[in-house]
């Protein structure tokens, strides 16, 4: 009854890693990937400091699911471990996935106090929505958190098991090992970025409330509510990703590993699952944009059929042109 109970547990843990992770994989990557193509082709997003913050994050998702999210369907799902076969790979995968996550979190944060300062009602803070500034913060965050990944790829080294005789990819400092678990987990992946996008959400809705009451161009003022009201969404959705990832990191840094077979499949069962609802914040961006704006559902389709499809006949037209015989 035991081993047919662990084999449930974990076939159920297998499974739902290979097929859900799967689809948040593919759908992920399409999304993200129309979000930078319909923030590229308009001006309104392309000329926006948030609009450039929305792109800067769209990449990095779609960079994270490709490194991140397929190794841990390959891992979890198929039981072929990328990091136990590579030195290589066990130091680029961390450093990777951080640079990313981190990434990610940042451009959406610097996204949501950048709306905070456009609905803003003191004029010289909006001398902050800027473009040129913007690509400058984003360079400078991009810079910053490779530097921080450095200690990635000093730390994370192959130990061959005396037991199993197979190389694992493990944290060889104690020290690293006490700054994941308790800061860069629970508190810079989670807590510090979704207090300051739950706190300026809260502000530039407030904002947003009062702008129809100021001497604004009704042609910004739709911008506005638009860009404010898609990342004002996001925000609140990605609380229901993340937080759940904080409780689980904090209790794999608190307790140790169970040795009953049985616990630890349990344990491995709810672990794939909350990780994967976290690659949520990193695929659903598009789905929620086009769900809460009319006027971004229009741009889609504009861009889509009117810009890229218009433009790939017309060169098909020219390219089977035939030039008249004299």
């Amino acid at each position: 009854m035991s081993n047919a109970t662990l084999f449930s547990f974990n076939f159920a843990s297998q499974t739902t890693v290979m097929y859900t992770g799967f689809f948040i994989f593919v759908s992920g990557v399409i999304g993200n990937s129309l979000n930078v193509l319909v923030f590229l082709s308009l001006r309104t997003f392309r000329e926006s400091s948030c609009g450039f913050y929305l792109i800067a994050m769209s990449i990095a998702n779609i960079c994270h699911l490709f490194i991140g999210d397929l190794t841990f369907i390959m891992i979890n799902g198929f039981g072929i471990n990328w990091l136990n076969r590579s030195i290589f790979y066990c130091k680029f995968r961390p450093f990777y996935v951080q640079f990313c996550i981190l990434t990610s979190f940042s451009c959406m944060c610097l996204a949501i106090i950048d709306q905070f300062m456009a609905t803003c009602s003191i004029p010289r803070w909006h001398q902050w929505n800027n473009i040129k500034l913007a690509r400058c913060i984003v360079i400078g965050t991009i810079i910053f958190w490779i530097v921080h990944g450095i200690p990635f790829l000093m730390y994370y080294v192959h130990i061959v098991s005396p037991i199993t005789g197979q190389s694992n990819c493990v944290i060889i400092s104690v020290a690293f090992q006490k700054y994941y678990n308790f800061f860069y987990s629970p508190v810079l992946m989670c807590i510090i970025p979704m207090a300051i996008m739950i706190l300026f959400g809260t502000f530039a809705y407030r904002n947003v409330q009062n702008i129809a009451y100021r001497t604004v161009p009704l042609v910004r003022q739709e911008s506005e509510k638009q860009l404010t009201t898609m990342v004002l969404v996001q925000v609140f959705f990605d609380i229901i990703p993340v937080s759940p990832l904080v409780a689980l990191s904090i209790f794999r840094a608190i307790y140790n590993t169970p040795n009953d077979p049985l616990i630890l499949a349990k344990l491995n069962l709810i672990s794939n699952i909350l990780i994967i609802i976290n690659y949520l914040h990193f695929a659903a961006s598009f789905y929620i944009y086009v769900s809460v704006s009319k006027r971004f559902r229009q741009q889609l389709i504009y861009v889509l059929f009117r810009i890229h499809f218009d433009r790939f006949c017309l060169r098909r037209i020219n390219n089977n042109q035939i030039e008249p015989q004299i």
